[in-house]
Parts: structure tokens; sequence; C-alpha cells
């Protein structure tokens, strides 16, 4: 039910609610903090582009038309290409953060009629992704994945056998190819979030929107990660221990405060060889010195959602159940996929070939 007064905030005003309301909701699970940072910072653009003092029920379906095209044509330092505006998808993005902004407005009485009804500017469609975020062809990713699953036998000059870390990365490649999750759903992994059940090895993935999903690990993934958790996989604790032991007591009590500061990096599946958890940021260092392995004729670089890609592109071509798929991803909506699917060489040549309507006697 509407107020029944009209409050008349500045959108300065209105967006620091909403924001400080959206990061509430990641305490219940309602939204990663991730997706809330994403809200955050989409709606102090529409701060900067509408102007803090305006009026935020004053704003027009051709105000938000106005501040929809201003967005597309701002420069995105992200991609080199000329022309510089924002990708559709980053548009489509931003449309989505002020509609829910003016979506909670209209419910609580900072707007009398939410000014997203009345607007008609949309994003160009997308015109294909960046290579990187495409999905990698069958035998490129199978080269990603031997290189992974190909431990040297001798670690790297130089480097302790408490630094190494190609378990751990086996891990991340292994799980972000055959399992394809966001990777920020990969960093908030924890140890106990791995369970067995009836001999098969389950992940339980803590997704978007508070939701939960059991995907169960291909064998081969599975034994990797059992073999990280057992020998490869460091510890707090034990990390704390080996630099407090090479150090004067000041810099151990540094040390061990710093430690304190990673909450969680005991529970956490992903480490680095300092004992604290992995960011995202980490994780695409991680595919790069992975790549690094691969032969030549294999390799093409790839971001942790290509990765995702590749999972989906995969999946659906070797004719896995759509629901399925939707299920290993953590889309609430079968049509997501259709984002996921890539096209694959001589994908349409192998459909036809093998018809259905042309198999059996008939059609041989």
């Amino acid at each position: 039910m509407r107020p029944a007064e009209l409050e008349r905030l500045t959108v300065a005003e209105a967006a620091d609610r909403y924001v400080e309301l959206v990061r509430a909701r990641t305490v219940t699970g309602a939204l990663s903090p991730s997706t809330a940072e994403v809200y955050a910072r989409d709606v102090a653009t529409l701060v900067e582009l509408a102007g803090a003092e305006v009026v935020l029920d004053d704003l027009t379906g051709q105000d938000v038309d106005a501040l929809l095209l201003a967005f597309a044509r701002r420069p995105d330092g992200r991609r080199r290409t000329a022309g510089g505006g924002q990708s559709p998808s980053s548009q489509a993005r931003f449309r989505r953060s002020i509609s829910a902004l003016f979506k909670h407005a209209t419910l609580a009485g900072w707007v009398q009629i939410n000014p997203m009804t009345a607007s008609t500017v949309t994003a160009k469609e997308r015109g294909g992704l960046r290579p990187q975020r495409r999905a990698l062809t069958r035998e490129q990713a199978q080269g990603l994945i031997g290189a992974a699953r190909a431990l040297p036998e001798a670690p790297p000059a130089g480097k302790r056998r408490d630094q190494r870390t190609e378990l751990r990365d086996a891990v991340i490649v292994l799980l972000l190819s055959t399992v394809g999750p966001r990777v920020s759903e990969l960093v908030r992994a924890n140890v106990e979030d791995f369970f067995t059940n009836d001999g098969v090895r389950y992940w339980r993935i803590f997704g978007k929107g508070g939701r939960t999903r059991d995907v169960p690990l291909p064998d081969g993934v599975a034994g990797v990660l059992q073999e990280y958790l057992e020998r490869g996989r460091p510890t707090v604790a034990g990390t704390v221990a080996g630099t407090v032991a090479g150090t004067v007591a000041g810099t151990v009590a540094g040390t061990v405060a710093g430690t304190g500061a990673n909450p969680g990096a005991d529970k956490a599946l992903l480490l680095s060889w300092r004992g604290r958890r992995l960011a995202r940021g980490d994780v695409q260092a991680v595919i790069d010195r992975v790549q690094r392995r691969v032969d030549p004729d294999q390799r093409r670089s790839v971001t942790p959602h290509g990765l995702r890609h590749t999972t989906a592109t995969h999946l659906l071509a070797d004719a896995v159940d759509m629901d399925a798929v939707r299920r290993v991803l953590g889309h609430s909506d079968l049509s997501t996929l259709g984002r996921y699917r890539d096209e694959l060489p001589g994908e349409l040549e192998v459909a036809m070939r093998t018809h259905p309507l042309l198999r059996g006697k008939s059609g041989r």
C-alpha cells in the first residue's frame, strides 16, 4: 500500500537511503555483496548524472531517457575499442539498477509515479561478447583442463614447498570449466560446502538472491579437489607459524594481527600461500598462469565468465537437458541460458548430419 503523503527527497537523499537498504539485504543473504556494490555504484552514477539536489519526484520519463543516454555515452575504461561508450550489457545493467531504485521509491512514497514506466530508451541488442568472454572450443577447453591436471613434478626454482599453488590452481580451473560457477560464488566457497552423498561429491553453491544449489562434481574434479584438501591447501595456523618462525618478535605480532583481519580464512576453500582467502581478481591471474602451460595451438585467453560460458555451451551441445544445465549454473529462468550458449565451429554440420528424422534404415 502506498504511503498517504509524498516524501520529497532529493536524488542524493533517496540514493543514500536506498543503498543503505540494499547493503542491509546482504546480511540476510537476499543479495550477494558484489551485487549490492554494483547497485551502489550505479545509483551513485545516477546521482552524478541527475544532480544531487534535484528532487527525485520531479524526474520524468524524458529525464530518465536523457540519463540513460548520458550513461551510454560515458567512457568505459575497460573497453579499448574506438567510440568508448558503455557496452549494451552495461547499459542494460544500469537500467535495471535504477529501475529497482524507482520501484522502491514508488512503494516508499518518494515518487508519485514511477518515471521508468514512461521511459523509451533501451540498450542496443548485444553484438557479441568480447573474445575473452566467449566459450572455449572443445580443444581449447581440453587443453586448459589438461594443463591444470598435469602438475609439475618439481617445485619451480626458488619456491618453498609451502608456496606451491599448482593443486589449488588446478581446482580453480577445473571447477570453473566443468561446473561454471560465478567467480563470486567460487571465491566465497568454504571447505564445509563440499560433501559426499551415496559416493558422489557435491558442492553446495551459495548463489544470487540467497539461493543455494547442490551440484555433483565429475569424478576427475572430485579427485583433484580431495588431493588439494589433503595435501595442497595451506592453513591459516600453519602459515602464521611458518611466518613467525622466521621473524622477530615485533614483526610476529603484526603478522598475526594482520591474519586475524581476514575473517573466515580458516574456512575458505581457496587460500593464498600466505593463508588469505583469494579475491575475485586473483582468479584471472590463476587462469592466465595455467594457460601458459597450454600448447600454443590450443591456447586462447579467457575470463572466469568465459569459462562459465564454456560450461553452458558444451553441456547444451552435448544434449544435456536444458533444465539440468539451468540448475548447474544457478539460473531461475530457462530463457537466461540463451546468453550463455555460444556457437561452436561445425555444430550445424554435425546437427544436420545426425538429423533425428533421418536416422535408421531409411536414412542410411
